[in-house]
């Protein structure tokens, strides 16, 4: 079942980042995808992978938000 999980949060990364041109949210899901592989690597007690899946998620946290205020500044909002 945890290889179940792995295989769901790698495709939700990948088909994410594969189409995030196409949203802000993508960026987000993206973030939620690597959040869950770093779970799931951490469950597997592969914490190198961890470590950078989780600095991954902070970094597509960030690339969302920035995304998030450059489009409510340019609707004028």
């Amino acid at each position: 079942m945890l290889t179940v999980f792995g295989v769901i949060a790698v495709s939700i990364m990948f088909l994410s980042y594969w189409t995030e041109g196409r949203s802000k949210w993508l960026v987000l899901i993206f973030a939620i995808g690597s959040g869950m592989t770093s779970l799931y690597s951490g469950l597997e007690e592969v914490y190198p992978i961890t470590v950078i899946e989780g600095l991954w998620a902070l970094v597509a946290l960030k690339r969302f938000w920035q995304r998030h205020l450059m489009e409510k500044e340019e609707a004028g909002v």
